[in-house]
């Protein structure tokens, strides 16, 4: 078995706990302007910012640091169309045939219906793939774990990455999504978990009224 190696935490900023808690409370203010948008307007955005925001995602923890991720961003027009035409043939499916009552209920306050023109008028499409496994250099599969649970932490800090660049997102899933298996040309052992939608907001973007839980409601300490 291999030997794991080691090195120092050299990269390790330590704050002063006036300085600590000054920026806690900045991050958490400027991450609480975050918004989901469906508006977006077509303007370019550089390529460069993109790679950033997808390079700080690759930075997420992972199980067994697998990484089990895939980013394809699409900003070509052709394809993004593809993307809209397949999405919204699987949306009109969930909102006729397979939603329930009580899931329609829910969606209800925000606005949403089978129609998703932002996926065109986006600059860009950010489709991310989980892969429950890789190909070794021997052609046999290499098992990952914690799969979801590594995505979604990449994700998450994704979308946090392009709200502090300046850009509004929107996370869609269209159920079931093999379509970007196809339409994107992945390989077949990665699984589309959902597309991150990104770009200015449009200049009458609205967003739903919510609230959010407080802090009470969603932490306890112990």
């Amino acid at each position: 078995m291999e030997q794991p190696l080691f090195t120092s935490l050299a990269d390790y900023q330590e704050y002063p706990a006036d300085e600590m808690t000054a920026r806690a409370a900045e991050f958490n203010a400027e991450i609480r302007r975050r918004r989901s948008v469906r508006s977006f307007s077509s303007r370019a955005i550089p390529r460069t910012v993109i790679e950033q925001c997808i390079a700080a995602a690759g930075a997420a923890p992972s199980g067994a640091n697998q990484q089990p991720w895939h980013f394809a961003v699409v900003s070509d027009p052709a394809t993004k169309r593809k993307i809209r035409l397949a999405a919204e043939a699987e949306e009109r499916e969930f909102y006729t045939r397979r939603a329930t009552t009580e899931w329609l209920k829910a969606l209800a306050p925000l606005g949403t219906d089978a129609n998703k023109p932002f996926l065109e008028t986006a600059p860009y499409l950010i489709a991310v793939f989980a892969q429950p496994f890789s190909i070794g250099p021997d052609g046999g599969r290499v098992k990952h774990y914690y799969v979801a649970e590594s995505v979604g932490i990449a994700v998450g800090i994704l979308i946090t990455a392009l709200h502090h660049a300046g850009l509004a997102t929107l996370t869609h899933t269209p159920s079931p999504m093999a379509f970007l298996t196809r339409i994107l040309n992945r390989p077949a052992h990665e699984r589309p978990y959902l597309l991150v939608v990104t770009g200015y907001p449009a200049d009458d973007a609205q967003t739903p009224v919510i609230a959010r839980k407080s802090l009470e409601e969603i932490a306890s300490f112990i």
